[in-house]
């Protein structure tokens, strides 16, 4: 279904795509809960962002959309000028769609946030043969790819049922012998359930699923400083420790429906990068090369490129050292370290 409405939406987005949300002083970003971003919603709420878009004379309106996949799909259609994704889906959906977006932020990487738990087994190679609810199309589905691959099974073994983030965790717990794969905090939902394991999870491949704050290429460089200064003067107020630490954590759980003990736990299996030296390195290093090699391999054998590409080459993606993965010719997600260099020079 996500490769259909993609599709439906690339016509509507090349008539749009440079075209801003609001005028030249007014920009729009999004986000959708999970642990990696409730940052943003604290940001917007405390007057973070504001006091970051003052500094640079223009507007920011923040929005939180419940259902991630959509929020893609509104950023990819023009209603925002950024947008909270991973790594996978910032090319399967607007890089794919025809918008040129840049990776402005790599915020962290998850380290056990995505996870498949299933009830009444208790390793994945037991899972054949069974129903699994997953956001289909989504990173959830390249962890599960990743995970059979591991115990000699494929998804030929299983029966995926495509199921909206914002339901997974209600129709787990009241389904017997349901299985899932999500991240937090639903995953954390799931795995408490009665009778639910943990079978797998994205520890099991460090660095691969992204968290990024992902923004129109053409965007207007004063949205991109607001919103990175915003984002590491959150993430210092979340790592500071003492009262400031737990003012934001206490916020942030209650934002995301769970508790302070629960969003603590959350953010063990969260490699967050509040230093911005952290994110510049994870952006320059060869290893980002290698992993959207595996992400865009799998991409196409999925078909999420659309019927008119040939190859895995269709979209380009670039990188810092100016290197290129697929069609030069066609760049469509770009990683960039410029802006968070600023922030780690202090010139933001």
């Amino acid at each position: 279904m996500r490769q259909l409405f993609s599709s439906l939406i690339l016509l509507l987005s090349l008539s749009m795509v440079s075209v801003s949300a609001y005028s030249a002083d007014k920009f729009k970003a999004c986000w959708s809960h999970y642990t990696g971003w409730e940052a943003w919603g604290y940001a917007n709420d405390q007057g973070i962002l504001k006091k970051w878009a003052d500094k640079y004379g223009i507007e920011i309106e923040m929005t939180l959309v419940n259902d991630y996949v959509e929020s893609i799909n509104l950023y990819t259609a023009g209603e925002f000028d950024a947008c909270t994704m991973t790594n996978m889906d910032a090319l399967t959906i607007p890089a794919v769609g025809g918008i040129d977006s840049t990776a402005l932020i790599i915020g962290d990487y998850s380290n056990g946030n995505d996870g498949i738990v299933a009830k009444g087994v208790d390793n994945l190679a037991a899972l054949k043969g069974r129903e699994i609810m997953l956001v289909e199309l989504s990173v959830s589905h390249y962890l599960l790819a990743r995970a059979l691959d591991g115990v000699g099974l494929s998804e030929r073994d299983v029966k995926l049922i495509n199921t909206s983030d914002a339901d997974i965790a209600s129709i787990f717990i009241a389904t017997p012998n349901a299985a899932t794969v999500t991240w937090n905090p639903p995953l954390q939902q799931v795995r408490n359930a009665k009778g639910a394991s943990m079978v797998f999870d994205s520890s099991k491949i460090p660095g691969e699923i992204l968290d990024l704050m992902v923004v129109k290429t053409d965007a207007d460089e004063r949205f991109k400083k607001a919103l990175v200064g915003a984002w590491y003067e959150t993430l210092g107020h979340l790592t500071a420790g003492g009262q400031q630490a737990e003012k934001a954590i206490a916020y942030m759980a209650k934002n995301s429906g769970a508790t302070v003990a629960e969003f603590k736990s959350q953010l063990k299996t969260t490699k967050l990068f509040p230093d911005p030296k952290q994110a510049v390195a994870i952006a320059e290093n060869k290893q980002i090369k290698q992993t959207m090699e595996q992400v865009r391999k799998f991409s196409f054998d999925k078909g999420l490129f659309g019927q008119g590409a040939a190859s895995m080459d269709f979209v380009g993606i670039s990188f810092p050292d100016q290197t290129v993965l697929g069609s030069k010719r066609n760049i469509k997600l770009r990683f960039d370290s410029q802006f968070m260099k600023m922030a780690e020079q202090g010139k933001l």
